[in-house]
């Protein structure tokens, strides 16, 4: 079955039929400096025009009809066609500029198909951060509510029973496999959206016979627009400042939790994304080092080969201004060379699939091939020109029905392949690494095996049989594991609770203590997710984005790795479909007390503060409330779930010497990951600053900071005269400085309050460190043993007063990513180096300074939590 060829004539009469034009408006603002599709830059623009209460709602707001493992509930029968609600078109929308369909036309469109056609289905699986709705559109052949019944549970045999799915010939016979193509995650890469809804109306109205066949035996999933919000002002982030496509681990964006959400519950076979530009088409599979927990010989052979069909047909399309690939020198030609780029072949290193941070590089651990594709043509200004917005979407349009052609061709294959994914997980066995000496026995298409050297080899992989999150007293935090728990469970991943005390490898757990049992269907997902990971620094010269991201390092919580992948059960589980509550308030207590030691455990002092309760700081990690805060500890309760305990006689003696605290307004410089980690942590009195606004304000006391108890630096903070003197009294007023990197240090020694050298890495080292925590650092009470960094930063040349609060560890400072020597100084040189440092001045004002990266994307929330103790510690008396 050729589609690509059937439906060839259609496609400017389709999109003419479901695009709705709009007026011509003014260019909208540039999104920044990157034109691809990934990259490894920093997020940098700051939110704006939406109050930072609006942004923690946003932040946590998650996909709709969200059940309990994080999946969305689909429609019992097909066609399921809802009144979709409409927009008003948006003046100065930029999809005018290019001709490209604005969001607020895809509901109508959407509504005229369904209308139309009882092949074509829409649901809403989620909101953007500015409330528009992510739609779902399904094309298919009609189903009864039995049909659909029976296939929800072959496609839940293929994933939890994956043994006897492979022996179903009643399920290999019926099952629809799914595809999945979405589009426009960066707001400012349009044509993908375009294209998929030419391909919707095309297989919605063709009376092909290959077509009507093709929908009888697949499900095909679209999701039209992950980022309609960037995609309505031209900007590659969402409204958050967020870059989506680096959130599927961390969640922060409700764009990609609702993609999350997506591919756990279709579970498709094969999943593609599409985006721009990279001034030819680029279609994965990648290139090295390959993620080291996918099971690779299930994933490449069909990968490439359709990849090269891909090629194939759109070079056979001929299509009028596309580019092609010379592959000798490596560069875009007009040339019609018969190539286009796909990475795996054509690019040694930079495009890589290692981290899971990506649309495709995620989906890939529910079971499908998968492939990210970069549509040519380039944006003029803030948009692409019109032509090459026709000519990116007709590129895409042939690219996507080549892809379903591939599908329905090898379905069969690729259907086997995925259950044996779920079977070697569900089997706990033994992981094996992909090398050149075992590549000739994998089966399926072969074309990829002659291009697998020895720099594409996996790192070796030795499974743990679980991963324990203790509760009780060997846990770090419990508000941080239950949020760690959390995340799993939506993830996908399977979590059990211990039924009674167990001893594990000499280690002693409480009932109910968390159960990562590997042999589970996503056991690579839940690997990927929870492993340290490898240090890759020698294995290239640099990676495309980060090279570690591990929830049990840098999540705050203890996780213990126990057993290896072949050992016989931990002991005896129940499984877990929530987090069980623990937050309790005590019955008759003056007074209660809980442990600051996880996010949520801030985001609770910071309610509390609001509400005016009397709240002190003792020295072990632990606050205190007095009772006139009782009533808003109850409501902590039940928000926050805290299990506050009563406050013995002597944290209650103890008082008369700690420190009563304020609730605190937080001035801030720096970009999107700054004042979201700081408004996760609870801070929602956030104002932004800057060095020309100090300077112009100084004068008039109207500099953002006057009304503020601590300043976070962020980025570069260095006011001129005027204003050093202004900030120098705002210190001496009993102002705070806490920040990070040079920029931080920087700020804070201008003003006197640390001394020292701050010490920059190879800028685009990043990854997991080890740390070490003096007895009397502020982090004491709730140490933890591993932090982020991206690049490091250390202090030398200390003078006197500057503390040392965290130190890079001595022997083995580096345990995961990639952090070389060849842009700057390596791993070897911060080894026992200071990673925190704090300092305080003659008139008492305090300084926090951190060479960690404590905000990178809200990911490390462990690290989070010590910027919450160091905001507190510097601002109290």
């Amino acid at each position: 079955m050729k589609l690509h060829r059937t439906l060839a004539g259609l496609g400017g009469a389709a999109l003419a039929a479901c695009t709705l034009v709009g007026t011509a408006v003014a260019t909208p603002p540039s999104d920044g400096p990157s034109s691809s599709g990934r990259g490894p830059e920093r997020d940098t623009a700051a939110p704006s025009g939406r109050t930072f209460a609006e942004l923690v709602k946003a932040a946590k707001t998650g996909p709709a009809e969200k059940t309990s493992d994080g999946a969305i509930d689909m429609p019992t029968s097909y066609p399921s066609q809802p009144t979709l609600r409409t927009y008003d078109p948006v003046e100065g929308d930029a999809t005018s500029l290019n001709g490209t369909i604005a969001h607020s036309d895809l509901a109508p469109a959407l509504t005229a198909l369904m209308a139309s056609s009882d092949r074509v289905s829409t649901q809403v699986v989620g909101q953007s951060t500015q409330g528009r709705d992510l739609y779902l559109v399904t094309v298919t052949a009609p189903e009864s509510r039995g049909e659909t019944a029976q296939q929800t549970r072959w496609r839940e045999e293929i994933r939890h029973s994956p043994a006897k799915a492979a022996a179903d010939k009643k399920l290999a016979a019926g099952y629809k496999t799914p595809l999945w193509i979405s589009a426009n995650i960066h707001g400012n890469e349009w044509e993908g959206t375009d294209a998929a809804m030419q391909v919707i109306t095309e297989l919605a109205t063709s009376d092909d016979p290959a077509v009507t066949e093709m929908l009888g035996q697949h499900r095909l999933y679209f999701s039209l627009s992950l980022n309609p919000d960037g995609r309505t002002v031209a900007t590659r982030a969402t409204a958050l400042g967020f870059d989506a496509n680096r959130d599927m681990v961390t969640g922060a964006t409700p764009e990609s939790r609702s993609f999350v959400a997506t591919a756990q519950t279709l579970q498709p076979l094969y999943a593609a994304d599409f985006h721009g530009y990279t001034g030819v088409l680029q279609v994965e599979p990648c290139g090295p080092p390959h993620g080291d927990n996918y099971e690779y010989d299930l994933f490449i052979p069909h990968g490439f080969a359709l990849a090269e069909q891909v090629e194939a047909d759109v070079v056979a399309a001929d299509i009028e201004g596309n580019t092609y690939l010379d592959r000798s020198t490596g560069r875009t030609t007009t040339e019609k060379t018969g190539s286009i780029k796909i990475p795996y072949r054509d690019t040694p290193s930079g495009w890589d699939d290692y981290p899971p941070i990506f649309t495709a590089q995620y989906a890939a651990y529910h079971g499908a091939v998968t492939s990210t594709v970069e549509l040519p043509h380039g944006r003029t200004g803030s948009t692409t020109t019109p032509a090459n917005a026709a000519i990116n979407t007709e590129v895409a349009r042939v690219t996507m029905l080549s892809m379903v052609d591939y599908v329905a061709d090898h379905s069969t294959a690729m259907l086997a392949d995925q259950i044996e994914t779920f079977r070697r997980g569900v089997a706990g066995e033994a992981k094996v690494q992909l090398t050149e000496a075992n590549v000739d026995a994998v089966p399926g298409p072969d074309s990829w095996k002659e291009l697998w050297d020895v720099t594409d080899d996996q790192e070796p992989v030795v499974l743990p049989r679980a991963y324990v999150i203790p509760v009780g007293d060997g846990q770090r935090s419990s508000s941080d594991a239950e949020a760690l728990v959390d995340q799993l469970l939506f993830h996908g991943v399977e979590v059990s609770t211990l039924s009674r005390t167990t001893s594990v490898g000499g280690v002693t757990y409480p009932a109910g203590s968390f159960v990562v049992d590997l042999h589970q269907p996503l056991r690579g997902l839940a690997n990927t997710l929870l492993a340290t990971g490898s240090d890759i620094s020698e294995k290239l010269p640099s990676m495309y984005d980060i090279s570690a991201w591990s929830l049990a390092d840098l999540w705050g919580a203890t996780v213990d790795a126990v057993g290896t992948t072949t050992d016989g059960p931990v002991g005896a589980t129940r499984p877990l479909s929530r987090v069980p509550s623990d937050g309790v308030l005590p019955k008759k207590a003056s007074h209660v007390a809980f442990d600051l030691a996880g996010v949520e455990d801030f985001r609770a002092l910071n309610a509390l503060l609001e509400d005016d309760a009397p709240v002190w700081l003792l020295d072990d990690g632990r606050a205190v409330v007095g009772p006139e805060g009782l009533p808003a500890a109850a409501d902590a309760v039940v928000t926050y779930d805290i299990p506050f305990t009563a406050a013995t006689r002597a944290e209650i003696a103890a008082l008369d010497d700690a420190t009563e605290l304020d609730d605190l307004t937080v001035a801030y410089t720096g970009g999107a990951d700054d004042v979201l980690a700081l408004a996760q942590l609870g801070f929602d009195d956030l104002v932004p600053v800057s060095s020309s606004g100090v300077d112009a304000g100084a004068a008039t006391a109207t500099t953002g900071l006057e009304d503020a108890d601590v300043l976070w630096v962020g980025s570069t903070f260095n006011p001129g005269a005027a204003g050093r003197a202004y900030v120098a009294q705002w210190l001496a007023d009993g102002g705070a400085i806490v920040g990070e990197s040079t920029a931080g240090f920087s700020a804070a020694a201008t003003y006197g309050l640390v001394q020292g050298t701050a010490v920059r890495g190879n800028t685009r080292g990043n990854g997991i460190v080890a740390v070490d925590t003096p007895a009397t650092s502020m982090f004491a009470a709730h140490p933890q043993d591993a932090s982020f960094i991206y690049p490091a930063v250390w202090f030398t040349d200390l003078g006197a007063g500057t503390d040392v609060e965290l130190s890079y560890d001595a022997t083995e400072p580096f345990l995961a990513g990639h952090w070389n020597d060849l842009s700057g100084p390596g791993q070897d040189a911060a080894a026992g180096q200071a990673a925190v440092v704090s300092g305080e001045s003659a008139s008492g004002a305090r300084a926090v300074v951190f060479g960690t990266s404590p905000t990178f994307r809200t990911h490390p929330q462990g690290a989070m939590s010590q910027v919450a103790t160091a905001i507190f510690w510097a601002t109290s008396d």
